[in-house]
């Protein structure tokens, strides 16, 4: 397939998208798929791309009003597993837990993936080090780690860092070389102020923090990851840029899902539908995520390397 300028595809899909809202205004003016209210439980991670999601979707949908809780993850899945709220946006499939509501109720459950965000590994601008194997960074968090390093998140109920327990196979964190703080926010101003720590946080954060120009990006810079699971994986790292996200090639990849277990025919399908749509997958494009469908396109720091 011939590789096309990512902003003449951006200005092709916008055309073939408004095209296809205008289409849909007229096809479905009245119908519960666009007018009402709904509310959905978010992942705080990506509390800034569901809010654009939103901002687009209501102007084109002036009767549509969506509301959104917003909170870690731990103190969401409660409102869902209890049915308080029956829409959910998160970057795990549900377990048989969340579900139980749900089925002794019958009531059908739809998870859709509109989007592919990473975990970006970041150090102080200072430290030496600039890559990391995905081997080293389960060892700090299974406690076995001779190198000294410390990894430190968020907060101790984020997706975050149950993404990273999950996946080097612990139950509990180990007593030293793994720390939490409240907020991304608050792991990137500590790690531009620590040299000793290396930060893990959401892509979709780092995307936000580039374009309001933190004052801390200056002083910190992404580790590019060499997956050691692999067999096949050579001696490659990669930085987490879109088209990495896209391709699988970074290895720290999670998908987000909007989960839908409303059982009506009414607003929250058809914002959930519009998520996948090409207008709202051009949104997840433009903000540097990896869409579920579509193209891909690169971003980086200020101080970013190539890969």
């Amino acid at each position: 397939m011939r590789n096309v300028p990512i902003l003449t595809l951006i200005t092709m899909l916008m055309f073939i998208c408004f095209s296809c809202n205008r289409k849909t205004n007229e096809e479905h003016v009245g119908e519960k798929r666009t007018s009402g209210t709904t509310t959905i439980l978010v992942d705080e991670t990506y509390a800034n791309i569901l809010d654009q999601q939103i901002e687009v979707f209501e102007a084109d949908y002036t009767a549509a009003k969506v509301k959104t809780v917003i909170g870690n993850e731990s103190e969401i899945m409660p409102k869902f597993r209890n049915g308080d709220v029956k829409m959910l946006v998160v970057s795990r499939m549900l377990k048989p837990t969340d579900e139980k509501f749900y089925k002794e109720r019958k009531s059908p459950i739809y998870v859709d993936r509109f989007a592919i965000d990473g975990l970006a590994l970041i150090v102080n601008k200072a430290n030496t080090d600039s890559t990391i194997t995905v081997t080293a960074a389960f060892d700090i968090m299974r406690g076995t780690a001779k190198s000294g390093k410390k990894l430190v998140f968020d907060n101790a109920y984020s997706s975050t860092i149950r993404y990273f327990i999950d996946s080097a196979g612990i139950k509990e964190l180990p007593k030293q070389g793994v720390y939490t703080l409240k907020t991304t926010n608050d792991v990137i101003k500590y790690v531009a102020e620590n040299n000793d720590y290396i930060g893990v946080i959401g892509v979709n954060w780092l995307l936000k923090n580039v374009k309001e120009s933190s004052t801390y990006l200056s002083k910190i810079k992404t580790l590019g990851v060499k997956d050691t699971r692999k067999k096949d994986g050579g001696e490659a790292y990669y930085k987490p840029t879109q088209e990495n996200l896209i391709n699988g090639k970074y290895p720290f990849l999670r998908n987000v899902y909007i989960i839908n277990a409303e059982g009506t025919n009414g607003l929250g399908t058809g914002f959930a539908n519009w998520l996948t749509s090409p207008r709202g997958q051009l949104i997840v494009l433009k903000s540097g995520l990896g869409p579920h469908e579509v193209a891909e396109r690169q971003f980086n720091l200020k101080t970013n390397n190539k890969n």
